[in-house]
Parts: structure tokens; sequence; C-alpha cells
């Protein structure tokens, strides 16, 4: 591969769904491995087909012993839609979605922001109740930009509450509650 690709230019031609289909944790990690490690550019399989040609396409390599492969794994724009009467309120789908497109709260019912969703399939898994369904959208496209951005927004939000979480020293909340509690309790007593 020419060394003057950088793992941007790869991340550039991923859909961004960050499904972690490709075995990495989100697309970059994917493009950081395809240009560090010269991993096979046929794991996308929201690319499919297309996607795999651009990447052939950047780094100068032929597309055409991945093509089939690509063919029989590539998958059609899905939305998750969560079927919002069974819904329990769980956060677990929230917890699990890549980039923030779903909205909720504890014991509420959610619901998926079908513009910003995605597809990657995240959010089912975790789902005790089993109410999240994958829809197929015709002429669904990932707005990739957008995606991108939504994505590395959760992540540094998620950075810097385990950041703030460390920095105030409080590992063990309940603890820190039963001490405070036990603070007051002192105050109060008398001497």
């Amino acid at each position: 591969m020419t060394q003057s690709i950088t793992p941007e230019q790869i991340d550039a031609i991923l859909p961004q769904t960050q499904c972690e289909l490709c075995g990495y944790k989100g697309c970059m990690p994917y493009a950081k491995a395809i240009v560090e490690n010269n991993e096979k550019i046929n794991l996308c399989p929201p690319g499919g087909v297309s996607g795999l040609i651009a990447l052939a396409e950047l780094i100068n390599q032929d597309p055409s012993p991945f093509i089939e492969d690509m063919q029989q794994k590539a998958k059609p724009f899905r939305l998750a839609v969560i079927r919002e009467a069974e819904c329990i309120g769980c956060t677990k789908c929230i917890q699990a979605c890549p980039v923030d497109a779903i909205l909720g709260a504890a014991k509420q019912m959610h619901s998926v922001i079908t513009d910003e969703c995605t597809g990657c399939e995240l959010c089912i898994a975790p789902c005790p109740v089993d109410c999240i369904d994958m829809v197929v959208v015709a002429e669904g496209k990932i707005n990739s930009t957008l995606a991108r951005t939504r994505y590395t927004a959760r992540k540094q939000r998620l950075e810097n509450k385990q950041g703030n979480a460390i920095e105030n020293n409080i590992p063990d909340q309940k603890a820190y509650i039963q001490a405070a509690i036990m603070r007051a309790k002192n105050k109060k007593s008398p001497l």
C-alpha cells in the first residue's frame, strides 16, 4: 500500500455505521488497521461492493478477488424501529447506540431518530424484550458526515464522563453516598 494514504482518507470512504461487523470498534479503527496492518479491504458489509471498489482505488489494490464475497455479505440499508408499545424503558439500546440515535429515559418509552440511525444493529442484542426491528429502507443512505460527527461526540462525552468520575475520585458511588449520610448523621447527633 502507498505510505501516503492516511486512516482519515480510508475513514472518509467507510459508511460510518460504526457497526463493528468488520471486527473493529468502529470505522476509524478499521481504517487504521488497513493503513497500519494491511488489513483486508472486504470487511465492511455496509460499504458493499461500491465501498470495496472505492477503497481498492484509493489504496491501488485490485478488488476483484473480494467482489463475490462482498456481494454475498453486503447488506441493504436498514433502520432500527422500536415497537414502542413493547418497550420497557430499560435504556440498554440507548447505551448501545454508537451515534446516540435513540431517545428515551429510564422506565419510559424509547424512539429511534430515523434520520440519525446508521442501521448498525448494535441496539438489538441488549434489548431484553426483543422490541427492535430492522426495517429495510428503499433509497436509504447514511449521512456519513453526520454519523461520524455524532459518533465522535458520543465517544468524547463518554470519555469525559469517565474522566470526571476518576478525577472526582468516586469509583464507588454507593460507598461515597453512605459516607455522606454518615457525615450528615454525625453532624446532627449531640456530643
